[in-house]
């Protein structure tokens, strides 16, 4: 007997036809006595219209006012998909129950559109499975202390799966996508990129952080947290994909780059002319952080030493970039800067490998590539197993595909 929890994306769950798929393949792979949990995220491109329609009352609905207001109308689209795939699996002869995020326990902040998960009690999800029922649960969501319902940000189902399966000790989490596994690069862009059959939770986060759309980054993190091996692999074939784990059982280490990632939403903006003095740069990320804006790299240079100004440049996600204005505009205003720049055409290509550690020379390789394809770099940042470069993005397709046969040459 197998406790497994199945994660279904989107894509596979986009029609009726599809729903009616995903719950026979689940059954044909079920033994008489597995207790199944399947998340499910909404149908297709149901958020996408969900947010459009929200478009159609204000321009700009991501407002502080709306978010409540967006994630409750955001949450009814995982609802139409469980409620669909619990009537598929009856129509089967399955016994199925479909709950949302709050009806399996899960606890989030209350960060509106933005959720994390605080805890997850799933007593419900046990008596359901104890009746011999299959358990549909909503992905991308929960509820706050008040009962509000919260999503997780885009990806979020993933995080759901993998938080609980591991809150239920699950023993196996599948993450079912439209791709077969994770790959050294976005195969959509590079022809010869290869699929892993294993990575490492370390790697795979960096990964995720660093644009590869495979995972959440929050998931890996939960993967981590509970020790729970996340199982990448594809809903329209029943190959094996690429297992997300502690450490490697396979010889998979004959490469030190693990992959090229890349971002496309990524804007950037530069503060100029901001006196050199304590507590500038606390001002401006303060602010941000107050608006619940992340920042990624972060670069601060002397623009006029005899007259100590600086300028100080930065990139967000290029979802926040209205709100991030407004915030940008009130700091500078208040810190005396001289002027604010936004660009949006950028985009971030990055290595991503535990091999790097001590070892010379990669970054050196890497802005070869770039050279050599003639992409110009804009910031560079790393940790302690990636390199980073933030380039234009009509320029990303020839970097990254640059940068994969430096460091991935056909064998």
């Amino acid at each position: 007997m197998a406790l497994i929890v199945k994660k279904f994306g989107g894509s596979s769950v986009a029609t009726t036809e599809k729903i009616l798929a995903v719950a026979q393949r689940i059954l044909s792979e079920k033994k008489s006595d597995d207790k199944i949990v399947v998340v499910v995220s909404a149908m297709g491109k149901t958020t996408d219209n969900l947010i459009a329609l929200a478009g159609g009352i204000d321009a700009q609905p991501y407002k502080g006012d709306y978010l409540r207001e967006m994630d409750m109308l955001l949450t009814t689209g995982e609802q139409v998909s469980i409620a669909l795939l619990a009537m598929a699996f009856k129509r089967l002869g399955q016994p199925a129950i479909s709950l949302t995020g709050a009806q399996v326990g899960m606890r989030t902040n209350s960060v509106h559109t933005k959720g994390r998960i605080l805890g997850i009690k799933p007593k419900r999800v046990h008596d359901e499975l104890n009746k011999g029922q299959v358990v549909v649960v909503a992905g991308f969501q929960g509820a706050d202390k008040l009962g509000d319902p919260v999503t997780l940000g885009r990806g979020g189902s993933d995080t759901s799966a993998v938080a609980l399966a591991g809150a239920l000790k699950a023993d196996e989490c599948e993450i079912f996508t439209d791709v077969d596994g994770v790959y050294s690069a976005d195969p959509r862009i590079v022809k010869n990129a290869r699929k892993m059959k294993e990575i490492t939770y370390s790697e795979m986060l960096e990964m995720a952080r660093l644009g590869a759309g495979v995972m959440q980054p929050r998931s890996v993190e939960m993967g981590q947290f509970f020790n729970m091996p996340i199982h990448v692999r594809s809903t329209f074939t029943r190959e094996l994909g690429t297992i997300i784990r502690e450490d490697y059982t396979v010889e998979e280490k004959d490469f030190e780059i693990r992959g090229v990632a890349h971002d496309m939403k990524v804007a950037k903006i530069s503060v100029l002319g901001v006196p050199n003095s304590p507590g500038i740069a606390h001002t401006i990320f303060q602010s941000l952080a107050d608006a619940n804006i992340s920042v990624d790299m972060i670069v601060q240079s002397i623009r006029n030493i005899d007259r100590d100004i600086n300028d100080i440049v930065f990139t967000i996600n290029l979802t926040d970039l209205p709100e991030a204005k407004k915030v940008i505009a009130v700091a500078s205003e208040k810190i005396n800067a001289a002027s604010v720049l936004v660009e949006e055409d950028m985009a971030k290509v990055s290595i991503v490998g535990a091999g790097m550690l001590g070892s010379p020379g990669f970054a050196a390789r890497m802005f070869g590539a770039l050279a050599r394809a003639d992409v110009n770099i804009d910031i560079i940042s790393t940790s302690e197993i990636s390199v980073s470069c933030l380039v234009r993005g009509s320029q990303v397709a020839d970097a990254v595909n640059s940068i994969h046969d430096e460091f991935f040459p056909d064998r």
